[in-house]
């Protein structure tokens, strides 16, 4: 459904934001683009349904070259962003008419998809509501349905679940997987890495542009081996003392048991081959070397931790800095 071949994007301001990237998403996949933000999740995704264009590279989008056949593309596809576009002044179902409408559809077949629609994410006994009086996982949904008007054979999500407190993402989640059940294929940008573990058969971990590894979410946690443990360590009042951080670093590094080490917030993380067993002496490693510690837990590998295997860092020491593409190509808020 998707194919991308040396994908570039260099933005007038010359920043570089997608950096060569290649990769496949067939039919019926789940696939997740998993990284920070400025990492080019959004760009490559603008790019794919034809609201950016590229600077250099091939994609094909449901077989459609992306500049030789816009059109095409864009009746294939839906397109969820993170900016919700609703009309707050018009009822949910007055509002999806409207879109179905705007697809083409018959003012008939557009009320019957919009009634399924709203049946699909849970939405018809607010149908005849303004869609200003809508909870924010409500209006995520609507948008949602919005992008389904048409039954595309492609979804595209930039991060659908931002901003939604638990109960509204686990909602979201369940919505998308019964999507995907359905036979649409779907392509979402996500930070969140309980998101990409639960939705995703097959993930790209991109940072600074570049796609540095890819897989299912299994195989990317199997290639990191063996259990991870984090150590936190007591430091100054003033927080971690990278000195002491260092120090502890290096000792366990020695080990034999160890296979890597890793820098995160307050500590190290250890990746071992056998945690029960290396937790001792790890303990008495650093007990030996008056290394105080504050806590230490032994967990299986998990995407955060594959993040941290290949990029050296936490998605959440990344902080969010105002709008990606303004920023990108150089231009200042007023």
């Amino acid at each position: 459904m998707v194919e991308v071949r040396d994908l570039v994007k260099v933005y007038p301001s010359g920043t570089r934001a997608v950096a060569g990237i290649d990769f496949d998403v067939p039919r019926g996949d789940f696939f997740g683009f998993l990284g920070p933000n400025g990492a080019g999740k959004t760009t490559t995704m603008k790019i794919l349904a034809t609201l950016l264009r590229k600077t250099s590279g091939t994609v094909t989008v449901a077989g459609h070259d992306i500049d030789a056949d816009t059109k095409a593309v864009r009746r294939g596809i839906g397109f969820a962003m993170q900016e919700v576009g609703l009309d707050d002044l018009a009822t949910g179902r007055d509002f999806l008419q409207l879109q179905g409408v705007l697809y083409g559809l018959s003012r008939r077949e557009a009320r019957r998809r919009a009634d399924e629609l709203l049946e699909l994410v849970g939405l018809s006994h607010v149908a005849g509501q303004r869609v200003g009086t809508y909870s924010g996982g409500m209006r995520r949904r609507i948008d949602l349905a919005g992008a389904l008007m048409h039954d595309p054979d492609i979804l595209f999500l930039d991060e659908p679940t931002v901003g939604l407190d638990p109960q509204s993402r686990i909602a979201m989640w369940e919505h998308l997987e019964d999507l995907n059940a359905k036979g649409v294929t779907i392509l979402l940008t996500t930070q969140v890495m309980e998101e990409a573990d639960r939705l995703c058969r097959n993930i790209a971990i991109i940072d600074h542009g570049q796609i540095v590894a890819g897989g299912s979410p299994e195989s990317l946690k199997a290639e990191v081996g063996g259990d991870v443990v984090q150590i936190v360590l007591n430091g100054s009042a003033d927080g971690p003392d990278d000195a002491l951080n260092e120090k502890a670093e290096g000792l366990v590094r020695q080990q034999r048991y160890t296979d890597a080490t890793n820098r995160v917030d307050g500590g190290i993380a250890v990746t071992v081959k056998n945690g029960s067993a290396a937790v001792p002496d790890l303990v008495g490693l650093l007990h030996d070397n008056r290394i105080p510690v504050a806590s230490l837990s032994v967990a299986r590998p998990t995407l955060d931790d594959v993040f941290i295997k290949y990029t050296g860092r936490t998605i959440r020491a990344e902080e969010a800095t105002g709008d990606e593409i303004s920023k990108l190509m150089g231009l200042r808020r007023r």
